[in-house]
This record gives structure tokens, C-alpha cells and sequence, in this order.
């Protein structure tokens, strides 16, 4: 087991729930507490069905700790109800990218998994596969702004840095979900080495 998921645990205990405590909506659905966990038997169904793989700090968080309910906004969406998005291809001087739902099977582009609901269009969102995988981005399906990647390193560092800035007494605002974002980069293919 991660060592973080008793200190996840233990952070999470602390943070009491207050309404308007993040200051953003959706909160009041999940109160601050987490669902029950996900047997590892549905996660392992999870996988098969679509062809991936979950980034383990993600699937040990869903497995060890909750499988939904406490994070951002609405919350974690149970895995049974994430779905995953493709990055739609960058286009020169057009303006953010969005993202479109990846209808099985899919080979094309990246994939990410939805797994905070944010509301309307607005996406937070798992890399799965590529470059990003393991990541947080946020961002809007219809390339309205964004999308940033969250600097922390893997979901579980994401989230821990979610419940140290709503203990230090930070909203939602504040965080930003990235704290700090890099803008998403178009892929490039590696160069070749000239010998």
C-alpha cells in the first residue's frame, strides 16, 4: 500500500464540513466524505471493459480509501461512471483544445479518464495513456479555455494537495485544481539523431 493513503485518510478526518466550506458548487453532494471503496474484482472489470489500465495512485486511492464522493466541486465520480475523452488535436492560432468522448475501441490520440464533476462542459480529467498518463489536467470539452496539467506528479499528490489547501483554510479559487498548471503541449514526434 501507498504510504499516503493513511496520511490521505487522516487529512481528510480533519477537515470538518461547513457549507460554503470550498466555495465552489457542488460540495453539499459529497459533504466531505468519501463513498465506500471499490472491490478490486469492479476495478479489474473496469480495466477489461475498456482496454486500459488505471494509473495505480488513482485505482489505490479508489480501492484503499473511497470510490467516490470527497474531492473538488461535485466530486469523484464512481469509476462505473467516468468516462474517457480523447484531447482533440491541436490547431495553430485556433485557441484552447477541447476534448471529445472516446467511443470504444479507440487507438487514436491520448485517453483520459473524467473523474471529478465539475459541471456543465468543465472536465478534470486522468491521463490514462501517452505522455500525461498518471496526471491531472483540467479543462473544457469544448476548448473554451484551458486545458493546464496539474504540476503534482500523480492523482494521490493532487489530492493531497486539495485537502492541504482547504486545511490551511484555501478554497477551490485559490487552488485552481493545479497549483501551478502547465498548458498543455501539442505532442511532437522525437527527433531523429543525426550520427
Amino acid at each position: 500500500m501507498d504510504s499516503r493513503i493513511p496520511r490521505l485518510r487522516r487529512k481528510l478526518a480533519r477537515i470538518p464540513h461547513t457549507p460554503g466550506r470550498s466555495h465552489s458548487f457542488g460540495e453539499e453532494r459529497h459533504g466531505f466524505r468519501l463513498g465506500p471503496r471499490l472491490p478490486e474484482a469492479r476495478a479489474a472489470a473496469f480495466e477489461a471493459e475498456h482496454d486500459v489500465e488505471v494509473p495505480g495512485p488513482y485505482r489505490d486511492f479508489l480501492t484503499l480509501l473511497g470510490g467516490s464522493g470527497a474531492a473538488p466541486y461535485y466530486g469523484l465520480i464512481p469509476l462505473q461512471g467516468c468516462t474517457l475523452f480523447t484531447m482533440d488535436p491541436a490547431t495553430a492560432g485556433v485557441g484552447p483544445r477541447g476534448f471529445h468522448r472516446a467511443h470504444r475501441p479507440t487507438r487514436r490520440g491520448d485517453l483520459f479518464l473524467h473523474v471529478v464533476e465539475r459541471g456543465c462542459s468543465d472536465l478534470v480529467l486522468l491521463g490514462v495513456t501517452g505522455p500525461l498518463a498518471g496526471r491531472v489536467l483540467i479543462g473544457n470539452a469544448d476548448g473554451f479555455w484551458g486545458p493546464t496539467v496539474s504540476s503534482a506528479r500523480d492523482f494521490l499528490a493532487w489530492y493531497e494537495r486539495w485537502l492541504d489547501h482547504l486545511a490551511a483554510g484555501r478554497d477551490d479559487r485559490d487552488l485552481g485544481l493545479t497549483s501551478p498548471g502547465l498548458r498543455a503541449q501539442p505532442i511532437r514526434p522525437a527527433r531523429a539523431v543525426a550520427h
